[in-house]
């Protein structure tokens, strides 16, 4: 994702929408009530109805798996992650602990933790760091801009990778579209590949990226 293209979306952003109705920052994420505290939205969206699983679905693909952790009593591990809700299983995972400061931040924590079926598009470390620093703290610091770019990566229901090609809504309102098929997906309209995909969590199926997703609105 071209940074210009971010500096654009984080400076109308910023101006349109008032930090004083974003609410309190709380560092333990915990999330509160919607309305006027610009606080995160409720995610218990239940699972759309889908296909099965298909047989030949690989239950984890892409060269970024090989930065996961591989003792299963490492809390990043892919066994370790598969017992926990997808937000606690993020923040033991070395690829996404950018993502775990911006989810804390967001409050989005116990909303996501409590989602009943979702798919995550989960950006790396890697991806947080194309973006210069000063648009990406800007953004941090406005908690109601930040819950939307990330409810973008959230798509209800657990997409498996043969469900996964398409255009999904997300959680925060607009849509996504994938494209790609086996082990090679792009996701947005800046193309972000995922570098390790199908990764189980509790409540979750995460395809994690290697760019931050923008969305239109």
């Amino acid at each position: 994702m071209r940074a210009t293209k971010f500096t654009a979306l984080a400076a109308t952003t910023v101006f349109a929408f008032s930090i004083a109705a974003c609410g309190s920052d709380a560092d333990d994420g915990t999330a509160t009530g919607s309305g006027a505290t610009g606080a995160a939205p409720t995610m218990t969206t239940a699972a759309p109805s889908m296909a099965p699983s298909m047989a030949t679905d690989m239950v984890n693909f892409g060269p970024g798996c090989s930065a996961v952790p591989t003792d299963p009593a490492n809390a990043g591990s892919f066994e370790s992650m598969g017992k926990v809700p997808v937000a606690t299983a993020a923040s033991g995972n070395p690829l996404l602990s950018t993502l775990v400061t911006a989810v804390k931040k967001a409050g989005l924590v116990d909303s996501l933790n409590s989602a009943d079926g979702v798919t995550v598009f989960a950006p790396t470390n890697d991806a947080f760091g194309k973006i210069p620093k000063a648009d990406l703290d800007k953004v941090l610091a406005d908690k109601k801009t930040l819950t939307s770019i990330l409810t973008y990566h959230v798509v209800p229901g657990k997409l498996t990778p043969s469900d996964l090609a398409g255009t999904h809504k997300t959680l925060q309102g607009d849509e996504v579209t994938v494209t790609g098929s086996g082990e090679d997906f792009q996701v947005g309209a800046d193309k972000a590949s995922v570098v390790c995909g199908n990764v189980q969590t509790a409540n979750a199926n995460v395809y994690i990226i290697d760019s931050v997703l923008m969305p239109k609105s």
